[in-house]
């Protein structure tokens, strides 16, 4: 998905969401994950949903397991005030216990009562590759409800491969720069050998840095870390609310231990039983049902740099994008960057994942359109990349491309795939589809095979879980969490009519206190529960 990007970056609660199915190089990102049946994509990846089912695991922990769910945490102080810091253990392979090790890094700040403790509460905010570690410490556990934080002891795990778990790392800063920049939407043969070179560089390099973690990051093999952590922190059922791609983690936790489910919120949706082909191609479509709800917004506002109609705002800013593919414009980078049409266009899609940054997309735009100033779009594509001032990057974007590569089939194996389903990604996004679909190429050269394919996710036996979908929302269509919802067998769907990637915490105090009652008392939403 949009991770780059590659399609599909979801973030959580209060910051730019991660999300991300795919991670090709130009947008798509954090965000998501895709699904595939097993095969060549080039039979399965444009299908339908599938129908095979995520089988549950047996109740009984494995004799070989066993020192790992009894293990003991060391906390520590680890420099942030209120939070302790501890490092799990558990098998790089769970086929193979005894091959070693990965360390896993955890956080937590305790319940601070009143109030009778309720457990744990595990949270992670989506990618993959977003650090679940930074995103308790810098909000879940100081900006969730005090009521919540009051009860439950807050905790986080970033995942293998992510932040502080043995991070895959493929390209310094100065490479991350090249890679970011290279044009995603091939004008020719050249352009698209350019592209594709791209990839193969990216992935040679994260081959080369961690070539046997590459083969254990999957999805299924994060769930059973967590319930590991579950164990280990004394807690006989799982509580969580994980956002975006985290959604895909607590929905295949749902189906491996369902008997083992407490309370589960799951939003921002990714639907488990779609190929990654068709993963993209919804994402695309929901890019553009935001960004429509933008260029609406937008035309009706003075400092609209792209038109007062609704309906000149898309062309214009793909012509706009058309001039920096052959122009970019100065950033005053100190780097020397300039905008062109790949760093531009993960910009607009950043701003896309929250209404609340339309605001300084307009002037971004007024200013890269009007005064060739391009600093204020490059602004908002670094924080989408998560590169700091110095230059360096964090490895969310390394992250999510191992993550997704490996759970599932890539969902084109050939340029020529691409150039086939241009028409169908183009009409599902003017502005956005050509970018998405070449973006998702990147998975084809990845250096290690996928061990996934897409499944339903029915968790039998389950506790109630809420599943929080957003109408308008760009990196994870309201369609899916609808799908996720119909697949749990005991689902309740919460939906927020309105712009932005997922609901809770991020304004809607009907969302929000819909969702708090479910945490502090267990009881899930009415069904079919809307909020505006």
């Amino acid at each position: 998905m949009y991770t780059r990007p590659s399609p599909g970056r979801p973030r959580t609660g209060g910051t730019l969401r991660v999300l991300s199915l795919s991670l090709s190089l130009s947008l798509a990102a954090l965000l998501a994950v895709s699904a595939c049946s097993s095969g060549s994509s080039t039979n399965s990846s444009a299908g339908s949903a599938a129908r095979a089912e995520l089988a549950a695991l047996p109740k009984a922990t494995p004799s070989a397991l066993a020192p790992y769910y009894g293990q003991k945490l060391n906390w520590r102080g680890c420099g942030v005030p209120g939070f302790q810091c501890a490092t799990l253990k558990a098998p790089l392979d769970y086929a193979h216990p005894g091959a070693g090790d990965v360390e896993l890094a955890v956080s937590r700040k305790k319940a601070t009562g009143p109030g009778k403790r309720l457990g744990s509460l595990l949270v992670n905010p989506g990618g993959p590759g977003a650090s679940a570690v930074g995103y308790l410490q810098g909000f879940a556990g100081i900006g969730y409800r005090a009521e919540v934080r009051a009860r439950y002891d807050m905790v986080a795990v970033d995942p293998r491969g992510v932040a502080r778990s043995e991070p895959v790392e493929c390209l310094d800063g100065r490479e991350m720069d090249a890679y970011t920049q290279t044009d995603t939407t091939p004008d020719d043969r050249r352009e698209t050998d350019e592209l594709v070179h791209a990839y193969q560089e990216f992935t040679e390099a994260c081959g080369a840095q961690a070539p046997k973690l590459l083969r254990h990051v999957s999805t299924m093999e994060s769930a059973r870390d967590m319930d590991i952590l579950r164990a280990v922190l004394g807690d006989r059922r799982l509580t969580y609310v994980g956002a975006s791609y985290g959604t895909f983690l607590g929905a295949t936790y749902a189906g491996l231990y369902p008997e083992r489910v407490g309370r589960l919120v799951l939003d921002g949706a990714l639907d488990p039983s779609l190929s990654a082909r068709r993963l993209n191609l919804e994402q695309t479509g929901g890019f553009e049902t935001a960004f429509r709800s933008f260029a609406k917004d937008c035309a009706r506002r003075p400092d609209c740099p792209l038109g007062g109609k609704e309906s000149e705002v898309g062309p214009r800013l793909k012509a706009f994008f058309t001039r920096l593919d052959k122009h970019p414009v100065p950033t005053g980078d100190p780097d020397g960057r300039r905008l062109g049409e790949a760093l531009a266009t993960t910009g607009v899609i950043a701003a896309m994942y929250d209404e609340s940054t339309w605001e300084q997309l307009r002037a971004a735009l007024t200013s890269a359109i009007k005064d060739k100033d391009g600093a204020g779009l490059l602004a908002l594509s670094d924080s989408y990349y998560q590169r700091a001032p110095d230059g360096r990057y964090t490895n969310m974007m390394s992250a999510n491309a191992a993550v997704n590569c490996l759970d599932l089939p890539p969902a084109f194996d050939t340029p020529a795939q691409v150039e086939r389903a241009l028409p169908s990604f183009e009409k599902a996004s003017p502005v956005f589809g050509a970018g998405l679909a070449w973006s998702a190429l990147n998975c084809a050269y990845w250096p290690v095979k996928p061990t996934g394919e897409s499944h339903r996710i029915e968790a039998k036996g389950a506790a109630p879980i809420v599943v929080v979908g957003t109408t308008r929302d760009p990196a994870t269509p309201y369609r899916w969490a609808r799908s996720l919802s119909s697949q749990l067998s005991s689902a309740r769907l919460l939906t927020y009519v309105g712009d932005g990637h997922t609901a809770y915490g991020r304004g809607s105090a009907c969302i929000d206190s819909a969702i708090d009652a479910y945490l502090l008392h267990g009881t899930p939403p009415a069904a079919k529960k809307r909020c505006s």
